[in-house]
This record gives C-alpha cells, structure tokens and sequence, in this order.
C-alpha cells in the first residue's frame, strides 16, 4: 500500500511533441501534454466527452525514450506520481504548477 500514496496511471494521447532538453548537469527532461478522454451520455442520451490536459515531465533514460517514440496524437499508458511547484514569471506574479512525473511509459495504438 506504501506505493498507493502517491500513484498515477493515465492512458491518453500525446497533445505536442514532446520538447526534450539537456540541462548544465547533464541530465535530460521531457515536457508534454497528455489528453485523457472520458465518455458519458448526458441527460438527454446524447455522447458526449470530456477531454482532460495533464502536464508530463520524464526525466533521463525515460524522457530520452518519450523524445524518441511519443509523438503528437500517439495513445501512451503512463505511471508517475503528481508533484506541486510555484514560481514568479517575468511580471513577479506567482504562478503554480501541478504535473505528473512519469517513471514508467507504455506504447500503445499505432499512429
């Protein structure tokens, strides 16, 4: 149960392609939005889909393999866990970020 803490698994598509970069120290990071679509009929019977937008981060081996195979519109299962952060933009106004931080990818679909 230890690991139930703090676990996410999303399976979505890819919404950009994922912006890899290599920071001073060496290591690599991912950045991508992942889109997660939920069906329901609404009250009068008709489909409807409610698409939500994840911000993913990937760190080292795992952002490399994002970088290579997750392209826009690829479906991906993942598995992370949620993480919290603030900064001030260029105006001084404190802005607040939540994101999933991926440790393990799965590719799915074929596009």
């Amino acid at each position: 149960m230890r690991t139930l803490k703090n676990s996410v698994r999303l399976i979505g598509n890819v919404g950009e392609d994922p912006i890899l970069t290599t920071l001073e120290n060496g290591k690599t990071v991912a950045k991508f939005p992942l889109a997660t679509n939920e069906h329901y009929k609404d009250a009068k019977g008709e489909k409807k889909t409610n698409t939500n937008w994840h911000n993913l981060v990937a760190w080292g081996k795992t952002a490399e393999i994002i970088d290579k195979y997750a392209e826009k519109g690829k479906e991906i299962a993942v598995a992370g866990k949620l993480t919290s952060r603030s900064y001030e933009d260029k105006d001084g106004v404190k802005r607040y970020v939540t994101e999933v931080v991926v440790n393990e990818i799965l590719l799915l679909g074929s596009k």
